[in-house]
């Protein structure tokens, strides 16, 4: 059986700008497989966001292929990439990106009602639980601190059970102690539902708890590096 999720060859990302085309990533090969945690590491500006962004289907690559759980992300219209993202995959952004005007219990459902799920707001409840936030379920996000409101972009992420994470930079804009509980309850979610983790990060502590390393320098791979779980 093939546990492949990704396989990108020589992926690309060019856009232009009004010094001309900018070369973001060039000639990014690689496998990620079934339940593998990877981190995206590398300086500012080396293009990991970028390539996170190529994974999700929120980007178009400008060269080369990228697939996902052998759909080729390239060649999808934008309707058919976002009924793939809503139906195998959950993001999690470094700014939460909270729809403001609902509550926490709101935001977690609202995926899982677009996918006309008749128990989203069950399995919502239970997914906010999960993260601690249960007794915040009526909160909004600007009635939450930091550490909340990324608990619940969490669980938003998590209660469609995605075949797929990812995340980018998810304890950028979170002190220590709540980032280190953002991590745990991140990889805790890896590994209770056994989704893939993709996940781009600043950090080396964060980055040696994946099961393999990519590090990105001038948009293009460097060597490999490997961490133990």
């Amino acid at each position: 059986m093939n546990d492949t999720v990704y396989t990108l060859k020589d992926a690309a990302l060019s856009l232009d700008g009004n010094a001309g085309r900018v070369d973001i990533l060039q000639g990014i090969s690689f496998d990620v497989h079934k339940g593998e945690s990877l981190g995206l590491i590398g300086p500012s500006g080396s293009g990991k966001s970028s390539l996170l962004m190529l994974m999700g289907g929120l980007e178009r690559a400008t060269g080369g292929s990228v697939m996902a759980l052998g759909h080729d992300l390239t060649a999808m219209s934008e309707d058919a990439l976002a009924r793939f993202r809503r139906n195998h995959m959950g993001v999690v952004f470094q700014s939460f990106h909270l729809i403001p005007t609902m509550t926490a219990l709101e935001n977690v459902a609202t995926p899982l009602e677009l996918a006309g799920d008749t128990e989203a707001f069950d399995k919502a409840q239970a997914e906010l639980e999960q993260v601690g936030l249960g007794h915040r379920a009526g909160h909004y996000p600007a009635q939450m601190s930091g550490g909340e409101q990324q608990r619940v972009a969490l669980a938003r992420a998590a209660a469609p059970r995605p075949d797929i994470l990812l995340a980018d930079e998810p304890t950028g804009n979170l002190d220590g102690v709540n980032g280190a509980a953002i991590v745990d309850m991140l990889f805790g979610l890896r590994d209770r539902h056994g989704a893939t983790l993709v996940l781009v990060t600043h950090s080396r502590s964060l980055a040696a708890r994946c099961s393999r390393v990519i590090r990105l320098a001038d948009g293009r791979i460097a060597p490999e590096e490997r961490a133990a779980e």
